[in-house]
């Protein structure tokens, strides 16, 4: 495989395919097709995104992608979705020669609009959606020459076909399962309902991924009052604290609900909301369980613990604490991901974190770029 513009070859760990607008008409069950997520314009001339027949997104869908347009028309809303959508978000033949120009391998990759908020009063419709969308990441995948390692997405609340479609992914080669970092019906995702799914992760060694989501409501919706208060802060405080706000509760529960003791060798990801605030989370934890174990459920191990030994992080380009979170977390559990193609991604994502990581050994700076990936995500 000739890389050519790369000084190392590197894994990115959050790339994002925008699906096509057509996905859902043509890869769905003709039952369901009625009800197809589609893309409809309104009376004013701009896009909508419909989901199970609700208008979950009113204007601005170019902002799903938008990488490589200009931030400022993105937020007046006038562009479209497939404005929005660089060629290699969506065609295999384009993916590959981005990452023949970036130096990536393989970039482990996620859905966008399938991680969007599914209709929560029909589930039958809700699996639909995630069958249709594996189905076409995977002949993606597949087109892209094993470039691609592709993450699933199943429907929570029904976890007899989320188990069977989980299975039928990691039979086609999906390297990991998206996890919601949100309570599904009032339940953790830790909670022993789930473990038929994180049993299968566990018996291939394959990673459940705690990766932000667009949420305009609910638990997954951080801080909403301070986003609706006078003066309004601004989508720099949404996009700047939304993704820990999200993330961090939802692994701090996690490790402290005793999840860990129950899946020893579970491995599970936190995307999209950096590496910085791993340590932090680990002495805070550390803190309060040494004064108040004995309030709650008893835990084998020191909270920082499971940090170190079953959860992984997955840095932005230009953090500066990597280093740091090598020698605190663990030099197994950093990885790094650009985003791409979203509103808030970068695409200098690769030289960046080529320089953000340059004063690091080289033996650091290899396990943050590739072999700390290959690793958790059993890539070659």
């Amino acid at each position: 495989m000739t890389l050519p513009n790369a000084a190392e070859p590197m894994i990115d760990c959050d790339m994002h395919v925008l699906e096509p607008a057509d996905l859902w008409t043509t890869y769905l069950e003709p039952r369901f097709r009625d009800n197809a997520i589609r893309i409809q314009t309104d009376a004013g001339g701009f896009e909508q995104l419909v989901i199970g027949g609700q208008v979950v997104l009113p204007r601005g869908l170019a902002g799903l992608g938008g990488v490589e347009l200009n931030r400022a028309e993105l937020f007046a809303g006038t562009k479209t979705y497939a404005e929005g959508c660089p060629a290699a978000s969506y065609d295999p033949a384009a993916r590959i020669r981005l990452q023949d120009d970036w130096g990536v391998p393989v970039g482990v990759t996620f859905p966008t609009i399938s991680i969007l908020p599914f209709p929560d009063n029909d589930q039958p419709l809700a699996s639909a959606y995630c069958r249709a969308y594996n189905t076409w990441v995977a002949e993606f995948a597949q087109s892209a020459s094993g470039r691609v390692a592709p993450i699933a997405t199943v429907n929570w609340r029904d976890i007899d076909d989320a188990s069977t479609e989980l299975a039928r992914c990691l039979k086609l080669g999906f390297r990991g399962l998206f996890v919601p970092p949100e309570t599904i019906d009032g339940k953790s995702p830790s909670h022993p309902d789930f473990d038929p799914l994180w049993n299968q992760l566990t018996d291939t060694d394959l990673p459940g991924c705690l990766h932000v989501i667009v949420r305009f409501s609910g638990a997954a919706s951080p801080f909403a009052e301070w986003r609706a208060a006078t003066p309004m802060p601004g989508p720099l405080f949404g996009f700047g604290l939304g993704a820990t706000g999200q993330i961090m509760p939802a692994l701090a529960a996690m490790i402290t609900d005793g999840f860990f003791d129950r899946h020893p060798k579970i491995k599970l990801v936190s995307v999209e909301a950096g590496c910085g605030y791993a340590a932090y989370l680990m002495d805070r934890l550390d803190e309060k369980w040494n004064v108040m174990s004995a309030l709650g459920a008893p835990l084998k191990l020191k909270p920082s613990e499971y940090v170190s030994r079953n959860c992984y992080f997955v840095a932005e380009p230009d953090e500066r604490t990597i280093n740091a979170m090598l020698d605190l977390v663990g030099e197994d559990n950093i990885v790094w991901g650009s985003d791409y193609p979203h509103i808030d991604a970068n695409i200098l994502a690769p030289k960046i974190i080529r320089q953000t990581v340059a004063t690091l050994t080289p033996e650091r700076r290899t396990r943050v770029l590739r072999t700390n990936a290959q690793r958790l995500f059993r890539l070659a």
